[in-house]
């Protein structure tokens, strides 16, 4: 499959590192603003498998598989003063790399792959956690504005190593 235009490149690149930076500023309601009202957000559970990576992403389970309603139930929670794991707040740093575009199986819509690397610190005491993932991504043009319509997170870890999953990657 052909590349995306240059044009739709810069769109996307834009998008993601807004979307990186106002999820290190935690302005979750403007990042639900970045999402269309059908969005899938999942990450499957990988596996470890002898001597090869085939098929090291299960295909039936996840250790999340959100909708909408989710995020926005998950982002409310936050806000409040329940959200124990998020007490102290984590300070964190997304770095997307090798953003590759791609054109959408519907008109309007962009694939995006890219790479994330998520630094995460909590408090003064507890050592920094990492999680290095690729994301596959599919944009949808709204009104002429890119949204997020689908994002699947292919974490690189077998084992999360994580006190908890209350980020967003």
């Amino acid at each position: 499959m052909a590349a995306a235009s240059a044009q739709d490149y810069q769109a996307t690149s834009e998008f993601l590192v807004r979307e990186a930076e106002l999820l290190d500023r935690r302005q979750w309601r403007e990042w639900l603003g970045l999402m269309t009202d059908d969005v899938v957000y999942e990450m499957p559970v990988r596996v470890t498998k002898e001597r090869t990576l085939e098929a090291s992403i299960l295909t039936d389970m996840d250790h999340f598989r959100e909708n909408l309603f989710s995020l926005r139930k998950r982002v409310e929670r936050l806000e409040t003063a329940y959200a124990w794991t998020e007490d102290p707040p984590s300070r964190t740093r997304h770095f997307v790399t090798n953003v590759r575009v791609l054109p959408g199986d519907r008109d309007g819509e962009l694939v995006a792959k890219s790479y994330l690397l998520l630094f995460r610190s909590r408090g003064d005491t507890r050592a920094p956690e990492w999680f290095s993932a690729e994301r596959l991504d599919v944009l949808r043009r709204v009104n002429g504005t890119l949204r997020l319509a689908r994002r699947t997170i292919l974490i690189d870890e077998s084992v999360l190593r994580a006190q908890n999953l209350a980020i967003f990657l």
